[in-house]
Order: structure tokens, then sequence, then C-alpha cells
């Protein structure tokens, strides 16, 4: 494998700033000092550049295999790429859905061959495949995931004995999507009692898919966490009231459970379904600029533990479909830390807060192998950003397969200049180097 020096960079990391030179050997972070003067493979120039841990999205939806026609592990690890993201988690509602071993080999298979960033793949849970879930090994797989209310796929676990044997016997962290199916359901017969089919609005998502139908599910799986004493892990936190739920008093190595906020519910609110529509409706629903606001505070407080993107593409077809047909998720993994970058820029985080949520929190919270923290002996994922070089998302610069982003028109304020992924460049000045970077992820379970 070749070798890398990174000069004079602004490195990020474990709540410090400051200048230094980074050199790279073997796929690992060799020397981390003010200065290095070892040969290299490759040289980057740094200067006036950050250097971040690469982004750990913990919740993406890839699409592969079944649902290729929208998204794809090789376009979305390319976009991930690009976008700073050095490793991602894979949820299991593909088709056929993620139930057995066996299927869950298949993606790493393909992954393998495919993924520009390192990887990996959610075991599913279903009612009747707990034997299948006891199987899944603690230190190659991030965890067991678990629909509690239904989104894209058939994979709703509603079955009250089969939570039950999932909580008690989880080999490894289970991960929740929190909404109840019942309030849902009613919600939606009376929005439809009372405007009919075809009077249904996007606006009407965040009181069908509502407040209380996320705390409902959420507050059973901690009930249900601390009854058998799992390692839960709930997914994209939509509300306030929900933050109420988690602590902040313990250290995140301690916690048993722990939370994920997504960038479209610390970006987006209801107020922005007037001009975005059904390309900003996600399950959970974006909600009001109150809940994004402390969801933001939790986050940055400690009692939300990481930041992710949920990133889940449809077609423009699909998501130019009426309101009631149009399916939930949209594409964000390209820009995810552009979007973290204006946060900061807006002054509503710091950058050492963005590195800490990002990909020292996930690293920690997942138990992942040496990656996570720029440190001598760790892989050397890594993104290089330009914080004075504005970026502006159009249809041309979309990598994701669907080819549209819900921050399409929007300047961000920072570009992403270099990604290294497991010691390789995997992207530079615009260009994607197509050499399949990505590892499998380990884990110290």
């Amino acid at each position: 494998m070749s070798s890398i020096l990174i000069k004079s960079a602004q490195l990020v990391n474990e709540g410090k700033v400051e200048v230094a030179d980074v050199y790279i050997s073997n796929g690992r972070i060799e020397m981390i000092a003010q200065e290095i003067n070892h040969p290299a493979d490759q040289e980057i120039n740094a200067e006036g550049l950050h250097l971040l841990p690469g982004l750990i999205d913990d919740q993406v939806h890839f699409r592969e295999p079944g649902l290729t026609y929208k998204a794809d592990i090789w376009h979305e690890s390319r976009a991930a790429v690009a976008g700073g993201t050095t490793s991602f988690m894979e949820m299991p509602n593909t088709v056929p859905n993620t139930l057995t071993q066996q299927l869950l080999q298949d993606k790493y298979d393909i992954a393998a061959k495919n993924a520009l960033a390192n990887y990996s793949f959610f075991m599913g849970a279903a009612n009747d495949n707990l034997e299948e879930v006891l199987k899944t090994n603690p230190r190659d797989v991030c965890g067991i995931k678990v629909f509690m209310g239904s989104s894209t796929g058939n994979m709703l676990v509603d079955n009250e004995k089969a939570l039950e044997g999932i909580f008690a016997n989880a080999p490894t962290l289970v991960a929740t999507h929190c909404e109840d199916e019942a309030t849902i359901k009613a919600n939606l017969a009376l929005f439809k009692e009372k405007y009919g089919e075809d009077g249904l609005k996007i606006e009407m998502h965040p009181l069908i898919r509502s407040e209380e139908a996320c705390y409902l599910s959420s507050s059973k799986a901690v009930e249900l966490a601390k009854k058998h004493n799992t390692r839960l892990h709930i997914l994209h936190i939509s509300t306030a009231k929900e933050t109420a739920l988690f602590r902040n008093d313990i250290p995140l190595k301690d916690k048993k459970i722990t939370a994920e906020a997504c960038i479209h519910h610390l970006w987006f609110s209801d107020q922005d379904y007037a001009s975005k529509g059904n390309f900003i409706k996600w399950n959970p629903a974006v909600k009001t600029a109150n809940d994004r606001d402390q969801i933001l505070k939790a986050l940055l407080d400690g009692h939300i533990d990481v930041i992710a993107t949920d990133h889940a593409p449809h077609t423009m077809e699909e998501k130019s479909q009426p309101y009631a047909s149009a399916p939930s998720g949209g594409p964000l993994v390209q820009h995810a830390l552009q979007a973290l970058l204006d946060m900061v820029k807006g002054g509503k985080m710091t950058l050492e807060q963005l590195v800490q949520k990002s990909a020292h929190n996930t690293a920690t919270l997942f138990q992942i192998e040496d990656r996570g923290y720029i440190r001598e002996g760790y892989w050397a994922d890594l993104v290089l950003v330009d914080l004075n070089r504005p970026y502006t998302v159009s249809k041309a610069n979309i990598l994701s397969k669907c080819g549209w982003s819900p921050f399409e028109g929007h300047t961000f304020s920072s570009t992403i200049a270099h990604t290294i992924v497991s010691g390789k460049l995997a992207f530079s000045d615009g260009q994607l180097i197509e050499k399949g970077a990505g590892e499998r992820l380990l884990f110290n379970r």
C-alpha cells in the first residue's frame, strides 16, 4: 500500500485544533507531529485546510439488493466518500429483507467488491427469526435492527413475545426505529375521515406520524432495555419530548441506552414542507422548529450521542407522487458534513463538537476497532475540508443514484477537498479515485 504525507493541516481531534503533519503507511496513521519530513508516495499540502476524522454514519439505506433502480452500494458509497463519510452501517430493509445470516453475508460480499467506504450491515429482526438473530457475530456485525414502527419494507416487529425475545437475548447492540404503529394508523384514519384520501397533504405528515407515536414507542424500547439490560440504541430522535428519555450524567462508554440525531431533524422543520414537499418526507417526520432546536440542545449536552443521516434514496418519480403515495426517505450522505459545517459557521456547534458527535462518539458507542479518531496506530480514515470555499449543490454534482438532493440549490460555506479511506486517497479535488478502498468494520466486543 502507498504512503501519504499530509502537511500543515489544522487537525481537529479529541477536543483540540492544532497544526500538524500526518504520515500514513500501510493503511494506518504512523506518525503525527509538528513537522514530518519522511518520504511518501503522495504528499498533500493541507495549508489552510482542516483535517477531521472521517464521518461514521451509523444509519444508511443503500438499497442493495433488490431496490437497485434507486440506489446501490457502489453509487451511495461514492457519494459518502465525496462528502467526507468514510464508514457506513447499512440497514436490513432491502429485498429480500436481511433476516438470515446468509442474506447478511451476501451484502458483505457485495460491499467487499463495490464499497468505496468502510462498511458494516445490521442484521434484521422480525416477528419470527430470533434463531437467526442469535447467530449474529458481535465482532464483525454492527448490530441488530428492530423496526418498532413500519418504514420502507415489511419488517415491523409488533409481536410482544418476539420483542421480549429479541431484547432479552440479543448478542449485541439493538438499534430501533421507534414509532407506535397503532397511533399512526388511528391518526391516519382520522385525517382520511376529515379530508379524504385525496385531501391528505405533506403538512399533515408530522401530525399523522406524531410526537405521541414517537414517544410511546421510544419509551417502550427504553422500558424493555431496562428490564432485560439490553444494549439499546434508538435511531433518529425527532421530538423534544423523547430527549428526556436519555441520560447525560455518565460517560458514553458506560451507557446502556443511547440515541441518535439525524441531519434532516437538525436542519429542517415543518415550516419547510411548503417549499420542499415530499422531498423532506421522512419517517419519523420532520417536526416543529422547537423540536429541531431541542434535539440540537440534547445532542450538545450529551442526552443524544451521535449524528447520522438515515440516507434513504427514492427516485424523483416516486417522490413526485401525491403525499399519501410518496415513500419516505431521501439522500443525505453526500452533504451531511457540509450541512454540519454550515451549522458550525452559524454558531450552532463547534468544530470539536462536530467531530465528537459524528466520528469519536460513533466509534465509542459501537466499539469500532481502531477508527473514529486521529491517533497513531489507527486506520487512516480522514477528510480535509476547506472552510472558505463555497460549494453549490446541483444536479451536475450529485453522486447518489437517485440524482436529487433536498439541498439542491443551496450553497454550503465549505468544500470537501480530500477523503482518505483506510489509508487510500479515495476522493481528491472533486474526483473520485475508484480503487475500492473500503474495509469491513470490526468491533471490540
